[in-house]
């Protein structure tokens, strides 16, 4: 093989380990998200309607299963899968005893952030 295609390999093996450790990166924090809503003791606010962890880890594994091929990244994870309802367009909410409510979104930021610390 010449130098060109000896690069081109070389090349090549480094961009799939790159993105395979991202693959996996992201995987996890993503199974650290739906895990911190399972276990969360706030109430998700969902058009409307309040529901404990459990459920709202529920819905949320649905969306994530129909949004898997178009996430790469925990925060497409958050924006497709966790944000805001795909029928009314609202804002997920999440109600935390004795804090102010908070946008679905900023709230699993604020945990991803501490996550990669």
């Amino acid at each position: 093989m010449n130098r060109t295609g000896n690069r081109f390999v070389l090349f090549s093996l480094a961009a799939f380990a790159v993105s395979t450790y991202g693959a996996g990166a992201a995987d996890a924090e993503i199974a650290h998200l739906l895990k911190f809503v399972e276990d969360t003791q706030c109430r998700y606010e969902r058009n409307g309607e309040l529901h404990g962890g459990k459920e709202a880890a529920a819905h949320i594994r649905k969306k994530y299963a129909h949004f898997k091929d178009e996430i790469a990244s925990a925060e497409d994870f958050i924006a497709l899968s966790a944000m805001k309802s795909e029928l009314s367009g609202k804002k997920y909410r999440v109600l935390c005893e004795g804090q102010a409510v908070q946008d679905s979104a900023q709230w699993l930021m604020d945990e991803l952030k501490k996550y990669r610390q």
